[in-house]
């Protein structure tokens, strides 16, 4: 029964929950004896907050029996990519360095969670301070991926996507600089969001790069990341790179259909560099949509390797500004990728980092003008299937990885991974959507429309 439990979505549990067929208890309980049989395999988690998820899950018990329901997340576990800030818990980003970082405040998103009623099981395991890809650097361990534990989960957030696939948490927070949250999603089969740029709180999250870092939902399906999407959204005075959303969204009504709409699909010489099986299983995906009533053009998508190019100049000299102090007297505590990275980040030029600002001003207003011609993109969201975690080093998978959904971050466009097949080695494929800036609610509504006609997502890994 325990591990049934773990199966849930987190709509139908906040459903069972809500009309009393579920105890908040029992169900944190659950998750909790699934991650001491597993996590010790997958390496999850870098911390774990038992005994105050159990606390909290006695409080949410107990607000039922009074007849009191805290929010749409009310006794339902889920967990957080290490780099969010949680009061009196320690927070870590996968690094010696912040091994023992104490915040003394949570990130506002951590609060909207708990405002909602959510039960945090613990801080999810991650590339070291975000910058890769992997997973295989962190000061913690390897994190492995569920379909496969010979290969990695992608990364940054790669604990965060692991422990979804195995049904160690019903939702999971992740943050996304160059593909961290898509990445990891596509490589175990469960979905994952960057919002818009400024749509979801950065306060209280432990920056890599302020010009590219988003945060944002995953889960095993499109509703309950629209459900996540719903809770921590919103425009946050106290952080400088929050943006009011220009109309009032809503993520909960997403059967609207995708009848009559205008769909590209990435074909050039960019996003064609993927392994064969991928891009035939992608290809097939635009035909459900076809079926659908979409009408899907095949198009080249405009200088994607040039904001790919961009975007990673900006990413490692962001990086290497924020880490400065700890990189000039303590280089020796960084993993060596992500050493070479900001060393690498560090010896930008100037104009170099100017230049690359300004292709990310003209590429947003060209993506921008692609968006006015057609509702939505589709590509591969990663050109290959999970690697080996023996094989080629992290710089050389990072820049593999990050080709086809790193432009987003330049432009900081909504992007979207859903599952959309497996390779004849049983290894997850996942669909990338991309819409213009603020358009989540039409591309939660495309995504749940290819979902529900499709079962890739019903799919469950062998652990």
């Amino acid at each position: 029964m325990s591990h049934e439990l773990t199966t849930l979505t987190l709509t139908e549990a906040a459903r069972l929950v809500h009309q009393h067929g579920l105890s908040p208890l029992e169900l944190t309980r659950a998750h909790l004896e699934r991650i001491e049989a597993l996590n010790p395999v997958l390496n999850c988690f870098i911390t774990i907050t038992a005994d105050a998820a159990m606390q909290r899950a006695r409080q949410a018990e107990d607000a039922i029996k009074r007849g009191e329901i805290w929010g749409p997340l009310h006794g339902l576990p889920v967990a957080l990519k290490d780099l969010f800030e949680t009061q009196g818990v320690r927070t870590t980003a996968g690094s010696k360095l912040f091994e023992n970082f104490i915040p003394r405040t949570d990130a506002t998103v951590v609060e909207k969670l708990q405002a909602a009623g959510a039960i945090i099981l613990g801080k999810l395991n991650m590339h070291e301070i975000a910058l890769g890809v992997t997973n295989t650097t962190s000061n913690f361990g390897a994190c492995r991926n569920p379909w496969a534990l010979e290969r990695i989960p992608g990364g940054s957030s790669g604990g965060s996507a692991a422990a979804l696939a195995a049904g160690l948490c019903l939702g999971a927070l992740g943050s996304d600089t160059g593909g961290s949250i898509r990445i990891p999603a596509s490589l175990c089969g469960i979905v994952g969001l960057k919002p818009t740029f400024g749509r979801v709180s950065l306060r209280g999250v432990i920056p890599l790069s302020w010009n590219l870092d988003h945060a944002g939902p995953m889960a095993r399906n499109v509703l309950d990341v629209a459900m996540l999407l719903g809770v921590i959204a919103g425009y946050d005075p106290q952080d400088p790179s929050s943006l009011m959303s220009p109309s009032k969204d809503d993520f909960t009504h997403l059967e609207k259909g995708i009848n009559g709409w205008r769909i590209a699909l990435a074909d050039d010489d960019h996003f064609n560099q993927a392994e064969p099986e991928v891009l035939q299983i992608v290809h097939q995906a635009a035909g459900v949509f076809e079926q659908l009533g979409a009408r899907v053009h095949r198009v080249e998508f405009p200088d994607a390797r040039l904001a790919a190019q961009a975007n990673l100049l900006m990413v490692r000299s962001d990086a290497a500004a924020f880490h400065q102090q700890r990189l000039q007297r303590q280089p020796a505590d960084f993993g060596p990728d992500v050493l070479q990275r900001m060393q690498q980040g560090a010896a930008f030029t100037s104009t170099e980092y100017i230049l690359a600002r300004r292709t990310q001003s003209l590429l947003r207003r060209q993506f921008d003008e692609f968006f006015d011609q057609y509702d939505l993109l589709l590509t591969p969201t990663t050109p290959t299937t999970a690697p080996l975690i023996e094989g080629p080093d992290a710089i050389e998978q990072a820049g593999t990885l990050t080709r086809f959904t790193s432009p987003f971050n330049l432009t900081g466009l909504p992007a979207l991974s859903v599952p959309c097949g497996f390779t004849a080695q049983g290894l997850p494929v996942g669909l990338q959507i991309v819409g213009r800036s603020w358009a989540e609610a039409k591309l939660l509504s495309a995504s749940y429309a290819y979902e529900q006609a499709t079962t890739w997502h019903l799919r469950k890994p062998p652990i």
